[in-house]
């Protein structure tokens, strides 16, 4: 059962059960991925890390990019 599926199961139980209806599959994964992006970067000023461009740096130092 994929998560369009169990949406439709939910949404009919609760119409029969006159409860409100519950989120759209994907309503919330924006604020998710927010939240754990917010959650990393906090995480390495807690360990004394630059919080912010870690990963173009690292690539930038891999593949030495912007060195013409």
């Amino acid at each position: 059962m994929n998560a369009l599926h169990q949406y439709l199961f939910d949404s009919y139980r609760a119409a029969r059960l006159g409860e409100p209806l519950p989120p759209e599959p994907g309503t919330h994964e924006v604020a998710a991925l927010r939240a754990a992006r917010d959650r990393r970067r906090f995480e390495r000023v807690l360990a004394g890390r630059p919080a912010r461009g870690t990963l173009r740096a690292a690539l930038r130092r891999r593949f030495r990019l912007g060195d013409g």
